[in-house]
């Protein structure tokens, strides 16, 4: 209840500092706003990289990746300076036009939080775990007004165990929540929507197109969101990033003026079918009665709005992409409808119900969270009228994304670090299992020069082992003997000095590289090889040896904790 309340004070603080930044920018007497919208976000931008340069000297952290990171990693322990990093970050990029979202932010900090709260009451990290899952969920049931799929949401991305001991917590913290946002902003809602058109039978077919539309969209999102990161980092500096950035939104944002902040308003436009209203004033307002120019608009933003967040985050802005990605679905819904209704075959569908099924459609192929978006939407419309042609389209989208991308954006670089915690437990496992803690250095080291008399004296009779690393003087491994390969001649004191240690050494079946195996990797490698010692190397030196024995007693110890 304590993480509920707390995050919801988190969710209403970070929307009413961006609200206030942009109240002062719609009144600022000098000039008018709309003048100048597109230079808005680089000033944005550019005060958010004096504050990380100058005064918080942190760098700036995608939200969510970063708590899974401490999740597997770091026991779910996250710094203090997490908690107000994003509370100003977040609302300068956003408050000045920035392309971004400011949820996920407000889940970072609400994390925060959580984490912090449980370090002062000592819980253990399981525990941790949940309430910072708590956090998450009481973050987005504040600013949706949607308990139900908050708690799915921190069950799907945060990969939660659903059983009554996680779920209760995550009910109470969401209803918590929810009643902060109902006590600071009333009964306000994000989206003005009731359902005036039911589901229809014969619309089957154009809900699984969309969903089809909306899995491709999902791909491209998640494609270009990688693209636009690799060609930033050919620029050396932030600065670099920061002028190259501003100057590519300054335009986009010349051309497609709905891609100017977090998109809300864009959205609520859409769901009244005022599409007018929801391009704004663009340079080609002449043309605005023609609808096959609007539908090229609304593509042009459905293709923009991920470069323009991209290049927000890639400039140095900070802020979240399930808003974003919310717009461009709205945006590809509605086209979809326009499109059907328009193309002369005497279809008519509803332009309200594609928008906000677009949105469920890019919700679960960008995040991978096919139930969040579906409970998202119906509790957004009030109901589950619309819960068929939902699972329709966010079917057909998660296949289709599933397919072709296998982690979001949220997990890709976890993965490939092998430090992203799943459903998978044995996956889960062992990425919560340190290296570190099975690393055992208790071995006499040879030197391959060394004679058989003065292995046997100096290794073999002061050491418990039946293993031996060979190291030269740059200790770097060039072997490993053991006691089975001289047995045979380890008696035979005419060899003592004729003999060295070369004579007898050989390559160990694998090694275990420190700095790049995880420790699934370290498992597969004793599985194929069947051995039951392989040596550790950290920066291309001998470190250590892993025993199978204390790597299976490791394992099985963090299992039951884990699943306990």
């Amino acid at each position: 209840m304590l993480i509920g309340l707390l995050s919801g004070l988190v969710s209403v603080t970070i929307k009413n500092i961006t609200y206030s930044i942009e109240w002062v920018l719609d009144h600022l007497a000098i000039v008018s706003r709309n003048s100048i919208y597109f230079i808005l976000p680089v000033i944005g931008l550019w005060l958010v990289y004096l504050f990380v340069k100058y005064v918080s000297k942190h760098k700036v952290e995608h939200a969510i990746p970063s708590i899974l990171f401490s999740l597997s990693k770091k026991n779910g322990l996250l710094k203090p300076s997490k908690i107000y990093l994003p509370l100003i970050t977040a609302p300068i990029t956003a408050g000045f036009g920035g392309s971004v979202g400011l949820l996920g932010p407000a889940i970072a900090s609400a994390s925060a939080v959580s984490s912090n709260i449980s370090r002062l009451f000592h819980v253990d990290r399981k525990t941790r775990t949940l309430l910072i899952g708590c956090a998450a969920a009481g973050a987005i049931a504040s600013i949706f007004q949607s308990p139900i799929a908050a708690i799915i949401f921190a069950i799907e991305v945060f990969s939660l165990d659903l059983t009554f001991a996680s779920l209760l917590p995550l009910l109470i913290a969401s209803v918590s929540s929810v009643l902060t946002s109902y006590f600071f902003v009333g009964n306000s809602v994000l989206f003005n929507f009731n359902v005036s058109a039911p589901f229809a039978l014969r619309d089957t077919l154009f809900f699984i197109i969309l969903g089809i539309g909306t899995g491709i969209a999902s791909i491209y999102f998640s494609k270009i969101y990688f693209s636009v990161y690799k060609f930033f980092e050919r620029f050396k500096t932030n600065g670099q990033r920061l002028i190259v950035g501003g100057l590519a939104i300054g335009v986009m944002l010349y051309f497609i003026p709905p891609l100017y902040g977090e998109g809300f308003g864009f959205i609520n436009d859409l769901l009244e079918g005022n599409h007018l209203h929801a391009l704004g004033k663009t340079p080609f307002d002449n043309y605005l009665d023609n609808i096959w120019v609007v539908i090229a608009l609304l593509i042009g933003i459905t293709i923009f709005k991920a470069i323009a967040m991209t290049t927000t985050f890639a400039a140095g802005g900070a802020g979240g992409i399930i808003i974003p990605t919310m717009v461009m679905g709205s945006a590809l819904g509605n086209v979809v409808a326009k499109i059907i209704n328009n193309i002369g075959l005497g279809f008519q569908v509803s332009e309200a119900n594609f928008t906000l099924i677009g949105m469920a459609g890019l919700i679960a192929g960008v995040l991978h969270a096919p139930l969040t978006a579906i409970f998202l939407i119906a509790e957004i419309t009030g109901g589950y009228q619309l819960f068929v042609p939902l699972m329709i389209t966010v079917s057909m989208s998660f296949i289709i994304t599933k397919n072709g991308v296998e982690h979001t954006i949220y997990t890709k670089e976890l993965a490939e670090k092998g430090a992203l915690l799943t459903h998978d437990k044995d996956q889960s496992v062992l990425t919560l299992m340190s290296l570190d803690s099975v690393v055992e250095q208790d071995f006499s080291i040879l030197n391959p020069e060394m004679s058989l008399g003065q292995m046997l004296h100096e290794g073999v009779a002061k050491s418990s082992r039946n293993l031996f690393p060979v190291v030269n003087e740059q200790q770097q491994m060039v072997g490993i003997i053991l006691l089975d390969n001289i047995r045979d001649v380890m008696f035979d004191q005419s060899l003592y000095n004729s003999t060295t240690v070369e004579t007898f050494m050989h390559n160990p079946p694998a090694h275990i590289i420190y700095e790049s195996d995880s420790m699934k990797v370290v498992m597969k490698k004793f599985q194929d090889t069947g051995a039951w010692n392989l040596p550790v190397i950290r920066d291309g030196k001998y470190f250590g040896f892993v025993s199978k024995s204390k790597l299976l007693t490791a394992y099985r110890r963090e299992l039951i904790n884990f699943t306990s």
